[in-house]
């Protein structure tokens, strides 16, 4: 099944969820649970649609099954506003340098998955504006493949970790290089003595990730979700990014280093992952379009949108920029 969030223009502050039918059409899926599923209770929104659980999942595949039938309305997607695809996770977790072409780049790193997390507010849908200020500089898309968390996660298997997986979407992963500039640290950092009572200063490079990729807007994600029966191996989808049209990346998910079963492991070791948690596997790195070219050519601050990311499989999400 394909899930979206949405909200009409006459509601615009209540979430709702649909079937995705085609290309251009939703059947909403609450309307449609209310013919089929007589024990239903409403309202459904894409929260409490994940968290319900497995049952209800199934027993909503029935209703998907059974549309061909209902003559239930169809809505044209140009008259609805997508939401997020899941409107507000607990949090957001995005992998750094997780792809295969990093390699020769880093200098020094973690043998482990490096983790950073994306608050909520950064979260827009797909269609939905890209709003950047003049000082925010540099600017540039990331296209990524992410998870959707269906299941509590808490110190799991990796053996085990496909059956936390609710359904995968698309997230382009903003950064601003600029304001990483501006917020990096060059430090003598304090650190206790080698021996005896005392400390001892160790010259560090730090940076934080709270502005130049948690900025209003720097999230953009959906269209949808697909469920996780839908797509067998999600490490063989490829992904790529336009701007204005023009390809800047061309890659595919078994290029990830690390993959599903290990990252949800290791990231579970540290925090909880609830249901509608959403996981971003690393930016697709391989160059599209001409020669030398990469994501981080893509200057939305300079050159406006839209900015595209398509994922085989799940579909494409694109989104304008509004910049000044």
């Amino acid at each position: 099944m394909k899930l979206a969030s949405y909200a009409t223009f006459d509601r615009p502050d209540t979430a709702r969820v649909g079937f995705v039918i085609s290309d251009s059409e939703l059947v909403d899926a609450e309307t449609a649970c209310r013919q089929f599923a007589p024990d239903f209770q409403g309202p459904l929104d894409m929260h409490r649609l994940i968290e319900a659980g497995p049952d209800f999942w199934e027993q909503l595949r029935q209703v998907h099954a059974a549309l061909d039938q209902a003559g239930l309305p169809r809505l044209p997607m140009d008259t609805v506003r997508f939401l997020p695809a899941v409107p507000r996770p607990s949090k957001l977790c995005c992998l750094a340098l997780n792809n295969s072409a990093n390699t020769d780049r880093i200098v020094k790193g973690p043998k482990h998955p490096a983790v950073f997390t994306k608050p909520w507010s950064a979260l827009v849908g797909h269609g939905e504006p890209i709003r950047l200020k003049p000082h925010y500089g540099r600017v540039h898309p990331e296209p990524e493949l992410a998870i959707v968390i269906g299941k509590l996660a808490r110190d799991i298997d990796a053996a085990d970790a496909y059956d936390h997986v609710f359904g995968y979407t698309i997230h382009n992963d903003l950064t601003s290089p600029t304001m990483r500039d501006e917020d990096s640290f060059h430090y003598r950092a304090i650190h206790p003595a080698l021996e005896g009572e005392g400390i001892r200063y160790v010259e560090s490079h730090v940076s934080y990730s709270g502005r130049y990729k948690g900025s209003d807007t720097f999230s953009p994600l959906g269209p949808w979700i697909v469920t996780r029966d839908e797509i067998p191996n999600p490490h063989a989808l490829d992904i790529s990014c336009h701007v204005r049209e023009e390809q800047y990346a061309s890659d595919n998910t078994a290029n990830l280093f690390h993959k599903l079963p290990e990252v949800l492991a290791f990231v579970s070791s540290y925090m909880t992952l609830v249901p509608g948690d959403v996981v971003s596997m690393g930016t697709a790195l391989a160059s599209g379009g001409k020669p030398g070219r990469a994501v981080q050519n893509a200057d939305l601050n300079k050159i406006g949108g839209p900015v595209s990311v398509t994922v085989a499989g799940i579909g494409k999400l694109s989104n304008p920029v509004q910049a000044g």
